[in-house]
């Protein structure tokens, strides 16, 4: 069911439909692509962040030496066990949070990995979390600037606050869930696809997926 057009923070959207949990119940190859130009919006009480998704890499579960799941369900991957559609969040070289979402029918391991978003609205609120220093307002609308904000995995999850604890394990297609996916109508005119990036296992197949041309995505443009 499709929700009434809003305005968010002063920027008009199209008519946001939430994603459902069918949308997630297929092949992470088809939702990694299918993605693309979608919305993930994060809302609390105060504040609404939405980022368009600009860049995701595929992971195949126990057939892919690069995924999480490939040694089987633990207490760290189990959600990408599970049902699709639910957040799978892990923590990385010590530093940063990655954001996936978990793909394929309850019980078969599978997921995608968000990349990299162009900021759309809360600009300023995630350049504040990403501790990013802006001297003028007029710099948020320039793109060097907001490709620091969530170009990149860790970026993202700073700017939106996605941790561990917080966000592991919500369904992303629900809107009671405060971070979810939603769709607003917008067109993707061309996809690039190619090898993944920042990994050693698997490294060659073609499973990153991104809007050709995009500025923000956060790997080579394609």
């Amino acid at each position: 069911m499709k929700t009434p057009a809003l305005s968010l923070s002063g920027r008009r959207l199209g008519r946001l439909r939430p994603l459902e949990t069918e949308f997630f119940n297929r092949d992470p190859r088809r939702v990694a692509r299918a993605l693309l130009g979608k919305l993930l919006v994060r809302q609390t009480s105060h504040t609404i962040l939405a980022g368009r998704i600009v860049e995701t890499e595929a992971y195949l579960g126990k057939n892919d030496d690069a995924a999480h799941a490939v040694s089987g369900k633990t207490a760290r991957n189990f959600v990408l066990f599970g049902p699709p559609g639910f957040a799978y969040v892990y923590f990385i070289y010590g530093n940063h949070y990655c954001l996936n979402v978990s793909c394929l029918p309850d019980g078969v391991a599978g997921g995608v990995l968000f990349r990299a978003l162009e900021p759309v609205v809360g600009i300023e609120e995630m350049a504040a979390a990403r501790e990013i220093k802006v001297r003028r307002t007029e710099d948020l609308a320039r793109i060097p600037m907001l490709r620091q904000i969530s170009s990149g995995p860790g970026r993202l999850s700073e700017a939106f606050g996605v941790t561990r604890e917080r966000d592991n394990g919500k369904n992303l297609a629900s809107t009671r869930s405060d971070l979810r996916l939603v769709d607003d109508g917008f067109r993707v005119r061309r996809v690039a696809i190619t090898p993944r990036v920042g990994i050693t296992k698997s490294a060659t197949h073609p499973l990153r997926y991104v809007i050709a041309g995009n500025p923000f995505v956060s790997g080579p443009r394609a």
